[in-house]
């Protein structure tokens, strides 16, 4: 009687006619490049690749340079030496008190425009996104400051809150004297409201974009079992537009730190007594009225880490689970 020896099941036999290659899986590999899985994607994007190299990395990277020597206008086509010195324009930069005051201006216009935004677009965009009488006129309304000319709001914002002004006529004596914008304490506060009033549109319609992806039946849901408004806006709304919400505070963080037209506008340049001044109107003023594109430079790329820092822990709040 002969043993019996366990064998392997026999190897399944390709279709007639089957390439050898019929039988494989493709797998997406994470490291390989998006020119490879995404060719198509990768040719529409690069155009704003370029814009982006264009318009923000070389820049970026120009004013790094800059920062790091002494740099200074020359006539085009003049052969100059710029010699580097290294962290020289920082130490200028940091030891001037006026860019300290900059920077600490800025915290304080992000203190108050960052929350006021966050809450004021999110409120507003729940409220339009129902079903209420002339919501389309409501929606057009809020964001027609967001694509007026600064200058034409501006000569509105001056009407009203100017020394004799509307706002202040209103008010009597409980107006400030000095009045707001020329108002050392009340100046750059004045701006912060400015801008979120006049910024307020645009995030409103990225929040109205979020609720759309909110499920109504989250909501029918709430309403059987007796919730109130107020309790399905704090259960199931903020929760829903988390991910707007990032982008509604790194957004409005980075506009911040670009602040320069409204203090330049409004104040006269960064005034009373420079209480008002941004780090970009500063930069302009060391870089083109005091031809210090070194320190200005200095001061520029100071404000980007500065506003990355705070991005960055923003993100890391925002997004913890």
């Amino acid at each position: 009687m002969s043993q019996l020896l366990p064998t392997e099941p026999p190897a399944a036999e390709a279709p007639v006619g089957a390439s050898p290659a019929a039988g494989r899986t493709h797998r997406y590999v994470p490291w390989r490049s998006s020119a490879e899985n995404q060719p198509i994607g990768t040719l529409f994007a690069l155009p704003y690749l370029a814009f982006v190299a264009v318009v923000f990395a070389f820049p970026l990277g120009f004013a790094v340079w800059i920062s790091l020597h002494d740099y200074f206008f020359a006539a085009p086509g003049a052969s100059v030496d710029r010699p580097w010195v290294g962290l020289d324009n920082y130490k200028t930069a940091l030891q001037d008190p006026a860019v300290r005051s900059a920077f600490g201006h800025v915290l304080v216009f992000l203190v108050i425009n960052v929350p006021l935004t966050v809450v004021l677009s999110l409120v507003l965009a729940a409220s339009l996104n129902a079903a209420i009488p002339f919501r389309t006129a409501f929606r057009t309304s809020f964001y027609l400051p967001y694509v007026t000319a600064s200058i034409a709001i501006v000569g509105v914002w001056l009407f009203l809150f100017s020394e004799d002004g509307i706002v202040n006529k209103v008010l009597g004596p409980l107006a400030p004297d000095p009045s707001w914008l020329t108002n050392s304490h009340l100046a750059m506060p004045s701006i912060a409201l400015f801008v979120t009033w006049k910024q307020l549109g645009f995030f409103i319609l990225l929040y109205l974009a979020a609720l759309q992806n909110v499920p109504k039946d989250l909501y029918e849901a709430a309403a059987v079992d007796g919730a109130s408004k107020l309790r399905m806006f704090r259960s199931i709304t903020i929760p829903s537009v988390r991910p707007a919400t990032t982008l509604v505070v790194v957004l409005s963080t980075i506009t911040g730190g670009n602040l320069f037209t409204e203090p330049y506008l409004l104040t006269g340049g960064g005034g009373p007594n420079g209480s008002s001044t941004s780090p970009v109107l500063l930069m302009y003023q060391r870089g083109i009225e005091q031809s210090k594109p070194d320190v200005a430079a200095a001061i520029g790329v100071l404000l980007v880490l500065l506003v990355m820092l705070i991005a960055g822990v923003q993100r890391l709040v925002l997004e913890r689970k």
